[in-house]
This record gives C-alpha cells, sequence and structure tokens, in this order.
C-alpha cells in the first residue's frame, strides 16, 4: 500500500448489510463515524455485554478480520452510516498513529473473553468458574490428590501468601512441608524486572484464582491452560510458541480465571502492567500480534458457544475436531491424513461430557474406518471425513429446530 495510513471513508444506506456471519476470509473491519449499526448472529447464544446496537466510535468486524476467519456475525445499517474501513495489514499502521484506538480494542477484546468464557463454563460444565482468591486451597488439594506436585505446592504457597489468616492455612503449611521433598515449583516470588523466564516440564505458570499482574508470550514449549470444575480438571486450550496468554488478568486487574500449566519445558516473555503500557506506544508490530491471537481465540469461543447448544454429544464431537481444523487453518483436502495434537480424553473435556458418557461416544466415534487412536492422538486418514460429519450433525440440528419451531407455531 503506497499510503498505508489512508483510511478509506464507506457509506451504507439504512437497511445496508454491511457484513454477512458466515462469508469467508474477511479483511476488513469498520469504526463507526456517524449513524447506528445491529449486530446479530444466526445463534443467539448469550446476551453480549455492550448490546447489540453500536454507535459512533465503536467498531465490529475485528475478531474476524485479525484472525483471518469467516465473519461471527452480520451488521446491518439501522440508519445511513458513515465508516472508517481499516485493512488487516493497515492496522499496526493504525495503532502508531492512535494507540488509545488500540488499547479500546484491546480492552473490549478482553473484557468480551472473560464474559463468553464464563457463559462457555455455565453451558458446557454447568457450573460456574469460581475466582476467590480462597479457591488456591481447592486448587491444591486437587492436585496433590493426583500426586502432582509441583502444581500442587505452587497453589499452596500462593493461597498461604493471599490467605494468612484462613483456617485452612495451617493446614497448608503441613501438606506443603510433606510434600516439599517431592515437588518443583518454580518462580513462587517474581522479580517484576525479571522479563524473561524458564519453566520446567509440569510446572505452575500461575493458578487459577491467584491475582493476575502479568502477560506471558510463549517462546518455547506448549502451555496447558484448565481450569477445576466439580472436582474435575477440564483443559481450556494448548498454546504453542508466539501464543499469548494471562491478558485478561493484566487488562482488566482481575483474578486468573484459569490456571497455566508447563507441559514441557518452557520459555516466556513476561509483560507487566507498566511495560505493557510502554509497549503500545513503541511496539506496535507487538501490539498488532496480541490483537490478532485476542481475535483467534475470540472467534474460536464463539464457534464452542455454539457446539455447546448442539443437542447430539456425537454431533459435538465432530463439530470440536472441526472446529480443530478451522482454529489451526488445516486446508480441508480430499484424502489427507492429519494427527491432532490430543487424545480422546481432551476431546470429552474440551464439550464437557462426563469421562463415562464420553468414553462410550469415543468408541461410537471409533467405529469409523477413518478415524482412529495413535499413541494416545486422535488420527484421521482422509481429512475430508470431519467437515462431512460436522456438516451433516449441523443440518440434522437445524432440520431439528426447524421441526420443533412450526410444532410450537402451529
Amino acid at each position: 500500500m503506497s499510503n498505508p495510513l489512508q483510511l478509506s471513508l464507506v457509506n451504507f444506506k439504512k437497511g445496508s448489510y454491511i457484513i454477512v456471519e458466515g462469508k469467508q476470509k474477511a479483511e476488513y473491519f469498520y469504526i463507526i463515524r456517524s449513524g447506528k449499526v445491529r449486530i446479530s448472529k444466526e445463534v443467539e447464544i448469550v446476551n453480549e455485554e455492550g448490546g447489540k446496537i453500536l454507535e459512533p466510535g465503536d467498531f465490529f468486524g475485528v475478531i474476524s478480520t485479525m484472525s483471518a476467519h469467516s465473519h461471527i456475525e452480520t451488521a446491518m445499517a439501522l440508519t445511513d452510516v458513515s465508516l472508517i474501513s481499516v485493512h488487516r495489514e493497515q492496522y499496526g499502521y493504525l495503532i502508531e498513529k492512535n494507540a488509545p484506538v488500540a488499547m479500546k480494542i484491546i480492552l473490549s477484546f478482553s473484557q468480551k473473553m472473560r464474559y463468553l468464557d464464563e457463559a462457555l463454563t455455565r453451558l458446557t460444565l454447568k457450573s460456574t468458574a469460581k475466582e476467590d482468591v480462597a479457591h488456591l486451597f481447592n486448587v491444591a488439594e486437587y492436585y496433590a490428590r493426583q500426586s502432582q506436585y509441583n502444581l500442587a505446592y505452587y497453589a499452596y504457597y500462593k493461597f498461604i501468601q493471599y490467605c494468612p489468616q484462613s483456617e485452612n492455612t495451617p493446614l497448608a503449611k503441613e501438606r506443603m512441608a510433606k510434600i516439599h521433598p517431592y515437588a518443583k515449583a518454580v518462580h513462587l516470588d517474581t522479580n517484576p524486572n525479571d522479563f524473561n523466564r524458564a519453566y520446567p516440564k509440569d510446572t505452575m505458570i500461575f493458578s487459577e484464582a491467584e491475582p493476575g499482574r502479568e502477560l506471558f508470550i510463549i517462546q518455547k514449549g506448549t502451555v496447558k491452560i484448565s481450569k477445576i470444575v466439580d472436582n474435575k480438571e477440564v483443559m481450556l486450550a494448548l498454546l504453542k510458541s508466539g501464543d499469548i496468554f494471562g491478558e485478561m488478568a493484566l487488562l482488566e486487574n482481575m483474578p486468573r480465571s484459569a490456571s497455566a500449566i508447563a507441559l514441557d519445558d518452557v520459555s516466556a516473555l513476561v509483560v507487566n502492567k507498566a511495560n505493557f503500557s510502554r509497549m503500545v506506544q513503541t511496539q506496535p508490530k507487538l501490539i498488532s500480534s496480541l490483537t490478532t491471537l485476542l481475535s483467534e481465540r475470540l472467534w474460536f469461543i464463539y464457534k464452542q458457544l455454539a457446539n455447546s447448544v448442539m443437542t447430539d454429544p456425537l454431533g459435538r464431537m465432530y463439530d470440536a475436531l472441526y472446529m480443530q481444523l478451522e482454529k489451526n487453518k488445516i486446508p480441508v483436502v480430499p484424502g489427507e491424513n492429519y494427527t491432532f495434537d490430543f487424545g480422546p480424553k481432551e476431546l470429552i473435556n474440551m464439550i464437557g461430557l462426563p469421562m463415562d458418557k464420553g468414553t462410550v461416544l469415543t468408541r461410537k466415534m471409533f467405529e469409523n474406518k477413518k478415524i482412529n487412536v495413535v499413541n494416545n492422538k486422535i488420527v484421521v486418514t482422509d481429512i475430508e471425513e470431519i467437515k462431512k460429519q460436522a456438516d451433516y450433525f449441523k443440518k440434522m440440528e437445524k432440520i431439528e429446530f426447524s421441526r420443533r419451531q412450526g410444532s410450537l407455531q402451529r
């Protein structure tokens, strides 16, 4: 682009569709200059904070554009509107010239992420996340029972640090003394000037319910994001080199909503609140990367929410596998094989099913000769089969929904 800062102005008449849900490869997002825009989704699963009517200064289409995925919403002009059109490649330049816009987008994403994450927890796990700092004791107790002493020791330590007067503090100290010879917890007390940290395999980076003051950028290794709900560990995500996590607690000054655990040896760049504010001004590429990653995660969580309301659990499994292909931008090529980086147990956790019911369903899924398990990883010999099955179950859901709606209207 010859002049990357020359943003376009576009106008739409009242009643015009600006973006349409499902259209592929969004390239532009919009900032409203004048007028009002209504946002809607094919399946309205939760009422989002901020409402559906957008006004001057608001923006839309950022999630799909910055994640380079299909649109997750439809935008219609409620009045004649004038919009600033921003191409994905212009975002870095926009940050350089207008850092407050970038901060507004990132903060809105962070708030949206927490709200949607809580909604997803309610829908898939039929529970709510505990964010009271005293929940650290429950986290520690869970991992102690699993003999995961590195994780337990870290959570006990943080519980004692933040809840010194709790009735459970003496018991936490006693437990810590017992498991101390077997635990290798690291970075229990952090240095705010320490921007690079190493976490050995199976150590806790931070625990759910712990006050959050830093975000992390993975330089090397794999990080599991999980939470303890109803006395079981639920995996929410697997993050790899280049991924950013922990930003919600940093940006909103809220307790951690989930734990981050090093699945192998991890090196991470650590950003605290003070140097994050400087980064917005001085590191537009990094902030652009953060926006892209937040967009990716928000796009995915919308897909997870849509998955959560599917009524056929086997359909949900196929849809969850297809979501992973979409998330990782894996092309659906007939006859190509693909190995997912997780096994049946993790798939069951992803959609929040009880392990016994999930095990029965995975066995049924593996009756499909094109899908099996190798070295505890799900393998498909024809990647198109996942899309075909996911599309089939979604089609059946729509037919059943239409049938029920027709019955109600008679």
